[in-house]
């Protein structure tokens, strides 16, 4: 933004304290004047340069000599105010000069500089300690989304590459199945079309576009259960369910989507046979939780914090033919927190997972 030249804040300061000093030296030489020399007959004249000094002489302080006195007390009180006041103002802003300068090389794309002002708390250390704070969370949310952004090129490749590779035989061998290409192509496709899908929710949910409205996590982890139960019975997977009513505030699709995703990934992660998934629904004073639980292989705590990142499917997992995208629990995570609610991932002491979801409530 173009702006007008004007002063600098050191040299208002500086003005400022030498206005101040001549004020309060004006104030001074009044109250001289009033309390000490009301009254009395004043001369006032310029003396002989020889005279000068005895303007300072406390001896000689009278009528004769009060006018000259206060022009130099004066002009003593101008100059030690602008000399001390510059001084001073220096001082104070040094820190402020030092945020002007890290913040230029920030701007300049250099992230992972910090302020870091040493010394006691006061204001520029606060603002400063705020900037380092701020900064913090820009560089972790630039890295995470370039690391997005590569992870999902990636994944988006892989289809595609499939698909040429596919095509590129057919071409050369023409007495090739025609009903095995088309139905590998259409399996290609369709995990496209579910990759594309999860990244278009997960943008969604990241910029919090959507229309909030009451909604009761009982009934949408219900529909969400429904929904799978045909894939839990194809793994061999039970589901026990106990919901009672939590509502909540937020978009009733987005948060289908993140109890299905749940249950989804507890049904594929889970035991080759004779798993079981509990999804359980409660209030807690001001919160609503969804709760869904999966037996399963044992957990390490380390893992825990990869499998929210974008395209991580978690080393050491069970997968019964059905990896999905990897943006699962990614995507449970931003519709999470697009509805300020916390999530929170836990082995349990037997093996598997335990995922609770805790969202604000809605009054009643």
């Amino acid at each position: 933004m173009d702006r007008a030249p004007g002063l600098s804040v050191r040299l208002k300061l500086a003005l400022s304290y030498a206005a101040f000093l001549m004020v309060g030296g004006g104030l001074l030489l009044a109250v001289v004047w009033v309390f000490l020399l009301r009254g009395t007959s004043v001369s006032i004249f310029v003396p002989a340069p020889s005279n000068l000094l005895r303007a300072f002489d406390p001896t000689n302080f009278g009528p004769i000599i009060f006018g000259p006195a206060a022009v130099a007390v004066m002009a003593f009180l101008l100059l030690f105010g602008l000399l001390g006041g510059w001084f001073l103002a220096g001082r104070m802003i040094a820190p402020l000069t030092h945020i002007t300068d890290v913040t230029r090389m920030v701007a300049e794309g250099s992230l992972s500089r910090r302020i870091g002002l040493q010394g006691r708390q006061d204001e520029f250390r606060e603002l400063a300690d705020a900037f380092d704070a701020m900064l913090a969370r820009i560089e972790a949310h630039v890295a995470e989304q370039q690391r997005f952004a590569a992870n999902a090129s990636h994944e988006l490749r892989t289809p595609l590459a499939i698909t040429q590779t596919l095509l590129d035989v057919a071409r050369r061998d023409p007495n090739r199945d025609a009903d095995a290409l088309v139905e590998r192509l259409h399996d290609v496709n369709a995990r496209a079309i579910d990759l594309t899908e999860a990244l278009l929710v997960l943008s969604r949910a990241d910029q919090r576009a959507f229309t909030k409205a009451r909604v009761d996590l009982s009934l949408i982890a219900e529909d969400a259960t429904e929904a799978l139960l045909l894939l839990a019975e194809k793994h061999g997977v039970a589901i026990e369910t106990a919901c009672e009513p939590a509502a909540t505030i937020g978009s009733g699709t987005l948060l289908l989507q993140l109890a299905t995703n749940l249950v989804h990934n507890a049904i594929v992660h889970n035991l080759p046979e004779r798993g079981t998934v509990w999804v359980t629904t409660k209030v807690r004073p001001g919160h609503a939780m969804l709760v869904v639980e999966n037996t399963g292989e044992e957990l390490s705590s380390c893992s825990l914090s990869t499998l929210v990142e974008p395209f991580q499917r978690g080393t050491g997992r069970i997968h019964t033919g059905h990896s999905g995208v990897g943006l699962g629990l990614a995507i449970v995570k931003s519709i999470t927190e697009a509805h300020g609610g916390t999530l929170v991932l836990e082995p349990r002491p037997s093996g598997g997972l335990r995922v609770v979801v805790e969202l604000p409530g809605a009054a009643a």
